[in-house]
């Protein structure tokens, strides 16, 4: 992998140098799905699917990208004095986004790079592309120009750079999970605080198996910032009553049904009420996971998947139909959309033994229904963004 990247980096741009490598994670959502905007508790972890990236430095101000996963847009060139969003410079607006970000936070990128990519994350399937993209850029600007600060920051900045430069109204989860990433564990992250725990995740004989809809989705056209707009809403609804509330997520279950009647728009009280009770799930998640019980942990996976369907209404017909035909499967304990929605993937918990018939079954079953064909990996918990 890395070697012909390298010599794609070579062909088409020269040997000479220093040529360095590098990788950031993809990441999946274990529970706690439009919570971290909403300032709850979200339980990411990385994967060891990801994005790699082969860079060398530059005297002057210009950014020369090639993807192999876009080879059909050739070399797109970008000077850092003109750093505006440009429809043509597709996926090369991320790189761009990055670093005008880290010159609005006062770190000065100096110097331009040649960088040649490939992610092997599926592109629109909800495993986070754009932010391992984010990390990896992040990464390559803190080595080629002797930043030091820590991945916290570089969750801040990549968040930053795609709230504010690509216009997706994102929250820290994504970012925070890739840049902060821990071999074989989780991290229960708080969102209002960025306090956060590792958690070693320990399945026992189970694995995580993500299943892809193969329906694409582009984030920053999906209703996400629909969603995102009825939450705040609904806050300010909910404050008239009690200015303590900072978040959405600061409410019990039992809290939340007891002034859920201040939310006089119905589908606004229906959202609030995924956040709060997906709140909770999540925190219960955490501590079945420490207590190795699979078995709970399975069944709040089903119950977050019926709130994002019937609340939070993200999912589609394509997700949807992914999850029945999984429940329905032999030695399975859980399974649920994860990701922002309207497509993307499934995560299921399912006991090794039973994972090859899984794939075949829930594989069949999906292309009669939908008409054509799920993917389908089983998870391995990735490590940390680094120089390789």
């Amino acid at each position: 992998m890395v070697e012909s990247l390298i010599n794609k980096f070579k062909k088409l741009f020269g040997d000479e140098g220093e040529i360095l490598k590098f990788f950031a994670p993809g990441r999946i959502n274990l529970i706690g799905e439009h919570i971290d905007y909403n300032g709850g508790f979200v339980f990411p972890c990385a994967l060891t699917i990801g994005t790699y990236g082969i860079v060398r430095k530059r005297k002057d101000k210009k950014i020369r990208c090639y993807s192999l996963n876009f080879p059909d847009k050739g070399i797109i060139e970008a000077d850092i004095i003109d750093l505006k969003y440009k429809e043509e410079h597709n996926w090369v607006n991320y790189v761009k986004a990055v670093i005008w970000a880290f010159n609005e936070k006062g770190y000065k990128i100096e110097y331009g790079f040649d960088f040649v990519c490939f992610g092997t994350i599926p592109n629109g399937s909800g495993l986070s592309s754009s932010a391992s993209l984010e990390v990896l850029i992040s990464k390559i600007l803190m080595d080629l120009n002797d930043i030091n600060i820590d991945m916290i920051e570089v969750a801040l900045i990549s968040q930053f750079a795609e709230n504010k430069f690509i216009g997706v109204n994102c929250g820290i989860m994504d970012q925070f999970a890739i840049a902060m990433a821990k071999k074989d564990n989780a991290i229960f992250l708080n969102t209002n605080s960025l306090e956060y725990r590792y958690a070693p995740i320990n399945l026992k004989d189970m694995k995580i198996v993500i299943s892809n809809t193969n329906k694409k989705r582009e984030l920053s056209d999906s209703k996400y910032n629909e969603r995102r707009k009825e939450c705040e809403n609904s806050l300010i609804e909910l404050k008239k009553i009690n200015k303590n509330i900072e978040t959405l997520a600061d409410l019990t279950p039992k809290e939340f049904e007891e002034i859920k009647y201040t939310i006089k728009n119905e589908t606004w009280q229906k959202r609030v009420k995924h956040v709060v009770y997906e709140n909770d799930r999540t925190k219960k998640a955490y501590k079945y996971l420490q207590e190795n019980n699979i078995e709970k942990f399975g069944e709040l996976l089903n119950l977050s998947h019926k709130s994002l369907k019937e609340d939070y209404e993200v999912t589609g017909i394509e997700l949807d139909t992914l999850v029945e035909i999984s429940c329905n499967q032999e030695g399975v304990l859980g399974s649920r959309m994860t990701g922002a929605g309207f497509g993307g993937c499934t995560l299921s918990i399912v006991k090794e033994e039973y994972v090859e018939k899984f794939i075949e079954n829930v594989g069949k079953a999906y292309r009669e229904k939908i008409g054509y064909d799920a993917d389908f990996y089983v998870a391995e918990i990735g490590d940390a963004p680094k120089q390789i």
